[in-house]
């Protein structure tokens, strides 16, 4: 499997239903706050709502409160990594079917796990920021559209 700068998978269920018009939120979660935060500000340059965590576990603490539309995911980070909270939210039927994308150096092995995990999206650091912006902008319409139509928006299964 040759590993692309940018991968995205199909998309399925959601989480959270949106209000028409209100800013999408994304929980971006990295446990590198310079990356966490160049992350954050790209995205809400371009009219997202943008929560944050230092890694998997956080991550996992907070997604219930938050409702993100989508979660963009570290591999690597202390307590949990990436491919263990992609796998825990994808056993968890509140948020099974909520759009992933993990922002690593995306390896093969890492892109391989991701997909194991049920990761639908995969972003390489160093990244364009212009190219996260439409990964996660791709993300989050999809799951509007699916949101619409009452289908499951990300990669696991109804």
């Amino acid at each position: 499997m040759e590993v692309a700068k940018t991968r995205t998978r199909g998309l399925r269920a959601t989480y959270s239903q949106g209000v028409p018009g209100a800013p999408r939120r994304v929980l971006v979660v990295d446990d590198n706050k310079v990356i966490r935060q160049l992350i954050k500000v790209n995205l809400e340059l371009e009219g997202f709502e943008v929560v944050t965590a230092n890694d998997g576990a956080e991550c996992l603490d907070i997604v219930h409160r938050v409702c993100p539309d989508a979660i963009t995911l570290d591999v690597v980070m202390p307590r949990l990594d990436g491919f263990g909270a992609a796998a825990r939210l994808r056993a968890d039927p509140r948020t099974r079917h909520l759009p992933v994308a993990i922002v690593s150096a995306c390896t093969q092995h890492e892109v391989e796990a991701g997909i194991a995990a049920g990761v639908d999206a995969f972003v390489a650091k160093p990244f364009e920021p212009a190219e996260l912006v439409r990964v996660v902008r791709r993300l989050v319409e999809r799951k509007e559209r699916w949101e619409r139509k009452g289908e499951p928006a990300g990669r696991g299964g109804r």
